[in-house]
């Protein structure tokens, strides 16, 4: 399909048959016309970076249409409306992290997975900060539903099966692991929520302080945890 056709005018002289000149017409060049796969990519672009900006509610079709210079109508055609593009805009971001942080994980030690672990979510917030803010802004990880819960829910699945063969060879319970791996992504979840405004210390420094934590935590894990304080229950 191809979209908003835009013309240029200009005037051409011609002259007559004994070299004189004559009346002026206007000459019509057509501009590159624009796909509707294109524009489809267009409202994507125009979408994702207004809603990390102000949101979802923040954001209005009116503002999209004129950020692309189409009409309303247009973004309705390709989405349904404003619920249509944010739903591709966050499916991309998301699919986009969980590919990031489950390729990253191809070492053998169990200490280096939770580094590239570390560092894949890190490095998508750094290069796609517009992205990370749109998972982060509508849907808080402190959420139990929502884009960003879900997607910590889809990490911590892919670090789960990981822990669980550790804990069997270890002599823990295996049945434990899922629980073990939503305290890990969750604390990096939200170590790197703050990161994305403060941005210090550096990233690989954030990432050896984040995996000090989990190791030298899970190095010394008890069997059987016990409880010190009064409460039991």
């Amino acid at each position: 399909m191809m979209e908003d056709v835009a013309t240029d005018s200009s005037t051409t002289r011609t002259t007559s048959g004994n070299g004189s000149a004559g009346t002026e017409r206007p000459r019509r060049t057509r501009r590159t016309r624009m796909t509707g796969a294109e524009r489809r990519e267009q409202l994507l672009d125009i979408g994702r970076t207004l809603f990390a900006e102000k949101g979802f509610e923040g954001t209005s079709v009116e503002e999209i249409a004129a950020k692309a210079g189409v009409s309303k109508p247009v973004v309705y055609e390709h989405f349904g409306g404003k619920e249509g593009l944010y739903a591709v805009v966050v499916d991309r971001e998301m699919r986009s992290l969980l590919d990031g942080v489950t390729g990253a994980l191809t070492a053998g030690h169990p200490r280096e997975l939770l580094e590239q672990a570390a560092f894949a979510l890190l490095d998508y917030i750094e290069k796609y900060t517009d992205g990370f803010r749109i998972l982060v802004r509508d849907s808080p990880v402190a959420q139990s539903t929502g884009t960003f819960a879900s997607l910590i829910s889809d990490i911590a699945t892919q670090v789960e099966d990981i822990l669980g063969l550790e804990f069997k060879a270890r002599g823990f319970d295996p049945k434990l692991a899922p629980l073990y791996a939503q305290a890990l992504v969750g604390m990096v979840a939200l170590t790197g929520q703050w990161w994305l405004d403060v941005r210090k210390p550096k990233k690989a420094e954030v990432a050896a302080h984040l995996v000090n934590l989990a190791w030298h935590g899970l190095d010394g894990l008890e069997q059987k945890p016990r409880l010190i304080g009064h409460r039991k229950s």
